[in-house]
């Protein structure tokens, strides 16, 4: 069978917008679902309009920061081409550094939108699901979960929508690179300030409510209990949406610039292994719109499961389309088969990995609920230290798939490095179906506060513990596909840098015996750290305001805990937006700003060996840290089941200060980190034609 270009560029563009198209007809369905009491429907308006309000200063924000940028790469793209001598290879009548502008506003615009569309519907979703719950488990948890592959769908359609109309016009991979910058750019930030927004609420809300005044989670007397579940929506949803967006497009984009410098050097075919990556992303769209249907659960059953067969019947499906793609198109490479499977398989190893450390059916969890018992201390280390442990698994899975990967590809005639960047896009071309078990954990958790805040009685909010539970577990395992594939997302923009800074006649050597070297990747190993202290200094800071926020309304209004006087909600709503939203220049300067420092100052060199600092580190706290804070959050929720004494006991409080240190640590530094390593390596590649011509040290 022939294999033609420009049809499976069309293929592309064509299971994208199937992709969104469902996403919008699973949308009008949750829609039609009921919304409940008047009581339920009157707090889901005050989450809904908390998250719109956030969204929308935080999008106006990033819009004029876009904008910035976009000029900036405009001028340079347009220099490099006029001054440095470089031949941007695009076809588009438009001057490239134009095309790269565009490009870059549209991955920003693109990663915007699948997050607002799962924000949109998922603070529809929340009301609807805790009125479901109240007839049934089967019915709340299918609502649940397609709202949240609203949001699953909607993202990698996007994403192969806006990839392959890109290259289609332009036959450069490099401006693919602008849209996979813009999209990293707006997600770092969308997921920053996002973390910190939801967990400076949720760490008020509980350090207040449930240890200083005994008061039950989601508890409408609390004034922080709005601005709590409006943190699920515009962290876990809107957020995490942005992320795992840009973990997709990056992964993708490695390979494409991998696959076009690489296919001229090997004399292979530049074009069909430029477009590869896009064609295995079709099959994972595929994978996911079929695995979605078999993610069921009968009254009584368990939704993790349900949740768990669905992504490994997704992935079942996914290999068996990679085996028909090679059996059907002879062309393809066998390593390049076999690269994407090391990547799936051990991307479920992973993720599964992560679960045994967080999920209350294992020791971890269990062990950690137990020493709770003695008090708060003991809670702390027995969490850090098996978050330290569960680093273990992950690392060797991460090793076995680039070791397995590289010397698949190099056994079949292909450079090493191309099979591990084919490896992480096997890993997240069924994003689609792990987005949507992701977004269903926010949905339940705000289905879950609705019912107490609504009092909607015991059953529902028995039946969205239930259902909770299964969503932290959902979350953990979402995690370590995304940390994970970003370790070996980065290694392949780490190629493709010292490839563009040899296409401009600059060899990148990393040595230890050089000390511009050694001090690059001192400078980079320091940066995760950092970047990480930073967000969980803004959400202790703002969590300390809004501590004395809700202070002050129970001092001032006695009536708030005798339940005769509505608490202000809006007043803590506005303090975590406008907190979160302050903290962010900082940490954005770390991304973007500090590795053009590096090279520009240090060298190419110094900035290659800065990428490896920041890579080692940044995998490493971030899977620490969001293995930790999921294992706390579970052992809290493990003692509230009414084991070890229950709610209020000393053991619970002890472990609601372990999941108060576990808060940022898995819902803001954590799933940060990824991402920020990601728009390093990113802002390396893009400028490296400009730093190969413009820096101090040699």
């Amino acid at each position: 069978m022939d294999f033609n270009y420009s049809i499976w560029l069309v293929i592309g563009i064509v299971g994208g917008v199937l992709s969104l198209g469902v996403a919008i007809f699973l949308y009008f369905w949750v829609m039609k679902q009921d919304p409940g009491t008047k009581a339920a429907q009157e707090v889901a308006g005050w989450i809904r309009e908390g998250a719109a309000a956030y969204l929308k200063r935080l999008y106006a924000a990033l819009t004029t920061l876009a904008l910035i940028i976009s000029v900036l790469i405009g001028i340079v793209f347009s220099l490099e081409k006029g001054v440095l001598g470089a031949e941007s290879g695009s076809t588009s009548f438009l001057p490239f550094g134009v095309v790269m502008a565009l490009a870059f506003i549209t991955g920003s615009l693109c990663s915007a939108v699948a997050g607002f569309m799962g924000m949109r519907v998922a603070v529809e979703a929340n009301v609807r699901t805790a009125t479901a719950a109240g007839k049934d488990l089967a019915g709340a948890f299918k609502l649940s979960f397609y709202a949240g592959a609203v949001l699953g769908l909607a993202m990698v359609g996007l994403a192969v929508i806006g990839m392959s109309v890109i290259y289609m016009l332009t036959h450069n991979a490099q401006a693919v690179l602008g849209f996979s910058f813009g999209a990293s750019t707006l997600a770092l930030l969308a997921k920053a300030g996002g973390g910190i927004y939801t967990k400076t609420a949720d760490i008020a809300a509980d350090l207040v409510g449930k240890v200083e005044i005994g008061i039950p989670e989601d508890d409408p007397r609390n004034p922080a209990v709005v601005a709590d579940n409006v943190g699920d929506n515009v962290g876990d949803v809107a957020g995490m949406g942005a992320d795992i967006f840009d973990s997709y497009v990056a992964s993708v984009v490695a390979v494409m610039l991998l696959g076009a410098t690489f296919g001229l050097k090997e004399r292979l075919d530049p074009t069909l292994y430029t477009i590869l990556p896009l064609i295995i992303c079709s099959l994972g769209i595929l994978a996911s719109l079929l695995g979605i249907q078999f993610v069921r659960v009968k009254e009584g059953g368990k939704p993790g499961a349900a949740l768990n067969r669905g992504t490994i019947i997704t992935c079942v499906i996914f290999i068996v389309m990679l085996f028909g793609l090679k059996l059907a198109f002879p062309i393809i490479n066998t390593g390049v088969v076999w690269a994407a499977i090391a990547g799936i398989v051990v991307g479920v190893i992973i993720g599964f990995t992560s679960d045994y450390f967080t999920n209350d059916s294992f020791a971890p969890v269990k062990e950690t609920s137990r020493v709770s018992t003695s008090g708060s201390a003991i809670t702390i280390i027995t969490g850090f230290s098996y978050g330290l442990i569960s680093i273990i698994p992950s690392v060797i899975g991460i090793v076995t798939a680039t070791l397995t990967a590289y010397y698949i590809a190099e056994a079949n005639g292909l450079p090493g490095i191309y099979g591990i960047g084919i490896a992480a896009v096997g890993m997240l071309a069924i994003s689609g179906m792990i987005v949507s078990a992701d977004a269903y954990g926010p949905i339940v958790d705000n289905a879950r506060g609705i019912a107490e805040m609504a009092g909607m009685g015991q059953e529902v909010i028995d039946r969205a513990d239930v259902l909770d539970a299964a969503g932290n577990t959902a979350k953990a395992i979402t995690k370590g596909f995304s940390i994970s594939a970003a370790a070996l997302t980065v290694l392949a923009l780490f190629a493709a840098f010292s490839e563009v800074m040899a296409a401009h006649g600059v060899n990148i050597t990393i040595s230890l015996r050089s000390p511009i070297v050694v001090a690059g990747v001192f400078l980079g190993a320091i940066t995760p750290p950092l970047f990480s202290a930073l967000t969980m200094l803004a959400v202790t800071n703002n969590a300390f305001d809004m501590i004395e926020e809700i202070r002050r309304q129970f001092h001032a209004e006695p009536g708030i805990l005798a339940g005769t006087h509505k608490p202000d909600y809006a007043r803590c709503v506005s303090l975590a937006a406008h907190g979160a939203l302050n903290s962010l220049a900082i940490p954005a300067f770390l991304a973007v700003g500090l590795p053009l420092v590096v090279g520009f100052v240090l060298g190419p060199d110094a900035l290659g060996g800065f990428l490896g600092g920041a890579i080692f580190t940044g995998v490493i706290f971030a899977l620490l840290m969001s293995n930790a804070g999921g294992l706390w959050d579970n052992a809290k929720k493990y003692i509230e089941t009414g084991k070890f004494g229950g709610p209020g006991s000393e053991a619970h409080k002890a472990a609601v200060v372990g999941d108060t240190v576990g808060d940022p640590f898995k819902d803001t530094a954590g799933p940060s980190l990824n991402t920020l390593i990601t728009v390093m390596s990113l802002v390396s590649s893009l400028f490296a034609p400009i730093i190969a011509a413009f820096h101090l040290f040699s």
